[in-house]
């Protein structure tokens, strides 16, 4: 199958490493103009910087903006008020015992995970629907269907990606739009080396600690592995694209077999 995206418009929110990156990356490599996002300025430019010298010749847009606030939001679209693929990447996660969590953590996820992807979707929506062609996805997790007890919090975020999904999805019937969520399964991320880490013994070398990790706390998982953030990117690149016109209203899982059901 071969994916071209030239001449479209790409933004994927926290692009500056992870998940996000590699996104970022496939989307450019596919031949998207590509908005990479980040709150710092300077780092933002660094992963510009860094793409660029794997893909030469790359469209790529420094959106230097922290979409988790009204104003970082505006900025966004002033410095790329044309988006074709909106991919609402940005998120925060961490273990917690939920009996100790205040208001203003759980607030601080919605904030971030939620309301963020909501206020960019309402921003870009109607730009798509009026040229009538786009594609709107959200990256959810395992975790919204097999809510962790050390991350409800975080959970409950990404459970309520998935509902957001499918109502945007529905407001977008019939317009040339398509809006997705993907399941992203426990990935491999500096991030995630830290969560793992605070899981399981510090001494342990990395290999062995995530063994380990998948052994205690994700036994479900079907590849018995941490997922490599290229491997969500493939899925979001096809959702992209022209080949997947009939699939909308989706939560499409990249999880490794974690989540134990036939349907989605």
């Amino acid at each position: 199958m071969h994916i071209d995206l030239t001449g479209r418009t790409a933004l994927v929110t926290g692009s500056t490493q992870g998940i996000g990156a590699a996104i970022a990356e496939g989307l450019a490599r596919a031949g998207a103009r590509v908005g990479v996002n980040g709150r710092d300025e300077g780092r933002v430019a660094e992963s510009v910087r860094a793409l660029a010298g794997r893909l030469p010749g790359a469209d790529l847009v420094p959106v230097a903006a922290d979409v988790a606030t009204d104003e970082g939001a505006a900025r966004a679209v002033d410095l790329l008020p044309d988006v074709d693929i909106l991919v609402n990447n940005l998120g925060v996660f961490g273990a917690a015992d939920p009996l100790e969590l205040s208001d203003d953590e759980w607030r601080r996820y919605f904030e971030v995970n939620v309301l963020a992807a909501v206020r960019l979707t309402r921003l870009y929506l109607p730009g798509m629907t009026g040229r009538g062609w786009g594609r709107v996805q959200y990256i959810a997790s395992d975790s919204a269907v097999v809510i962790p007890a050390e991350m409800i919090h975080y959970g409950m975020s990404k459970t309520a990606l998935l509902a957001v999904s499918r109502g945007f999805a529905k407001k977008a019937a019939g317009t040339g739009v398509t809006v997705n969520s993907v399941i992203a399964g426990p990935t491999h991320t500096a991030g995630v080396e830290d969560f793992v880490y605070e899981l399981v013994d510090r001494e342990l070398p990395w290999e062995e600690a995530q063994r380990t990790f998948m052994r205690e706390y994700r036994p479900q998982s079907l590849l018995q592995r941490l997922i490599e953030p290229e491997e969500i990117a493939h899925m979001v690149v096809y959702l992209s694209s022209e080949q997947a016109s009939a699939t909308t209203g989706g939560a499409l899982r990249v999880d490794g077999g974690y989540v134990d059901a036939i349907l989605p």
